[in-house]
């Protein structure tokens, strides 16, 4: 049941994160240009959104890596 549980959590979590990853602004844009990224960078208010963006970004990879350390520690130890 556990096992399930941290399973289904860690596909979520992992799908988030490449999400999150793609809407990230790299040195060329990204796919945050194509919604609308570009065009607020502009207007100097992406700043505060690109924080956010990492600020979310971290606390998903966070419980993304707890979530792999923690089913890695369920399968250990299940026998």
């Amino acid at each position: 049941m556990l096992e399930t549980v941290f399973t289904v959590l860690l596909v979520l979590t992992s799908v988030l994160m490449i999400l999150l990853v793609l809407l990230h602004k790299g040195r060329g844009g990204g796919l945050s240009d194509m919604f609308g990224g570009g065009v607020s960078s502009s207007l100097g208010g992406s700043s505060v959104a690109e924080r956010n963006l990492d600020r979310f970004t971290i606390g998903v990879g966070v419980i993304w890596f707890a979530t792999v350390i923690a089913l890695g520690l369920l399968l250990a130890y299940q026998n």
